[in-house]
């Protein structure tokens, strides 16, 4: 195993390797992405229906669950509070007047803007040290490593574990 010399922490100079890394920094980026979003009332997981609803407009509350992976009632919880804010809206589907197309409104549209504000800025802050040909590797790297492991992609498995 490498030595890394940190100064920081009970070990340092130890290096825990490329999985324990990944986790320390996915839990701290994830801390700091909801602490930005914060800033507009929103969780990282009102963020991510917001980018599936833009991404896909109509989806169903079914769809949207399988996508994610979620406990239906959680995604009925967390689309209710979408729509409460005037974020997105339940219309009846056009194919199946039973289900509901879910669709972003004007104000889900600007705040989906404002997201991505936040989520370069986050970004741009969490990626300081590399240059940007290190930022492109870093980033087809994680992506090969995501699609082996079988990730969906640009879908955080976090909403998986999510509860009512």
């Amino acid at each position: 195993m490498k030595e890394q010399k940190t100064g920081h922490g009970p070990e340092a100079g130890r290096s825990f390797g490329a999985a324990f890394l990944l986790a320390q920094i996915g839990s701290h980026a994830a801390a700091k992405f909801a602490q930005r979003l914060a800033r507009l009332r929103l969780t990282p997981a009102h963020s991510g229906i917001l980018h599936i609803l833009s991404a896909t407009p109509g989806i169903t509350q079914q769809a949207l669950a399988s996508l994610l992976g979620m406990v239906p009632s959680r995604l009925v919880a967390l689309v209710d509070e979408l729509e409460s804010r005037g974020l997105m809206q339940r219309r009846r589907s056009e194919e199946d007047r039973r289900r509901h197309a879910l669709v972003l409104t004007e104000k889900g549209r600007k705040a989906l803007a404002a997201i991505g504000e936040i989520s370069r800025e986050h970004q741009r802050l969490l990626l300081a040290s590399l240059t940007e040909p290190e930022h492109e590797q870093l980033t087809h790297l994680l992506q090969r490593i995501a699609d082996q492991q079988g990730l969906t992609r640009n879908v955080h498995p976090g909403y998986r574990t999510l509860r009512p």
